[in-house]
């Protein structure tokens, strides 16, 4: 019996020991295939690559998240002067980070980057359904420094118009765009939600959006609520959410009573930044309480917090068995 809330994975898996040192497309193939395979094994509903297309030796703590982007694209420079440091010293513009993922020095247009022919590497390996993720719009112009743009809406925007022309030749089941600044920037909702939706217009399947407070060192790295963010994601023209909750609690739960009914919710039910292995009970229990405060029918998706990039693959593995075992266990007893 097909279940009624699918249980997926946000994006990233750890990087294998053995793709470290030796990155050819033979070898990241074989990497990509023992990833998805694991997640077919685990029960997950809809899987991923786990970004290992994105992993770059040179930057293991990104997972490609960010560099992967600011690396291709044009009008980004990444290479940094003596005055450059001292600008970042004295204009935090990114808000949490000391240095800078790059340079906005011209016109951003699509380089190097080509998201088809990541999705193009990956599709034939797997005939489970498949999510392709990409970092949104607000959270690249967030971590760049603009010295070109009038404004970072500006910028943000002809962000949106490259990943927009590139994500409407993905076909997948779902494309999911990640946004782990906007949490922390709320003042930026009206301004990120338009880029945010100028490439979701361009998606051709089902569209989700990823909102987390970050997770760098096992650490968040945003404050905030999830009530000051529900105007910005019932302006986003997505089909489901993918929220992190089981880090926060669940005590906000409530707030996305009124969350616009055409938007599904996905809640996260694992939290990655613990090595703990959550129990198929306590799974159970968690989507019980989602599901008496929001309906049954508001819940899609069960996932973890965020992507798992940072945890061992042992304890990865064990904490996706049991989010689909908790999953088969409240459907079970409904």
């Amino acid at each position: 019996m097909t279940p009624r809330i699918k249980a997926t994975v946000v994006g990233s898996y750890p990087v294998p020991s053995w793709l470290i040192g030796n990155t050819s497309r033979l070898v990241l193939r074989d990497a990509i295939m023992a990833v998805l395979k694991t997640q077919e094994l685990a029960g997950m509903d809809v899987i991923s690559d786990g970004e290992l297309m994105r992993f770059d030796p040179s930057h293991p703590e990104t997972n490609g998240m960010v560099d992967y982007f600011a690396s291709q694209l044009d009008g980004i420079r990444k290479h940094f002067s003596v005055a450059d440091y001292d600008r970042f010293r004295s204009d935090r513009a990114s808000g949490y980070r000391l240095l800078t993922a790059g340079m906005v020095v011209g016109k951003i247009r699509d380089g190097t980057l080509n998201l088809a022919r990541d999705y193009d590497f990956v599709r034939p390996l797997t005939k489970v359904p498949l999510k392709f993720t990409c970092t949104g719009p607000h959270m690249l112009s967030r971590v760049l420094t603009n010295c070109f743009y009038k404004d970072l809406p500006e910028l943000a925007m002809d962000i949106a118009v490259v990943l927009r022309r590139q994500l409407e030749l993905i076909e997948a089941d779902i494309v999911q765009l990640d946004e782990a600044c906007i949490a922390g920037f709320p003042q930026d909702a009206a301004w990120a939600a338009e880029a945010i939706n100028h490439v979701l217009d361009g998606v051709a399947n089902e569209r989700a959006v990823h909102i987390c407070f970050g997770n760098y060192g096992g650490q968040p790295m945003l404050k905030g609520f999830w009530r000051d963010l529900l105007p910005f994601v019932n302006s986003l023209r997505a089909d489901h959410l993918v929220l992190e909750f089981a880090r926060r609690g669940y005590d906000e739960l409530a707030i996305f009573s009124d969350l616009n009914p055409k938007i599904a919710l996905g809640v996260g039910l694992i939290d990655i930044k613990d090595n703990e292995v959550e129990t198929p009970e306590l799974v159970a229990a968690r989507i019980e309480k989602a599901v008496k405060t929001l309906g049954a029918e508001r819940l899609r998706y069960v996932h973890p917090d965020c992507g798992f990039w940072m945890l061992q693959r042992s304890v990865v593995d064990r904490k996706m068995r049991a989010l689909v075992e908790g999953r088969d266990l409240f459907e079970g007893r409904v």
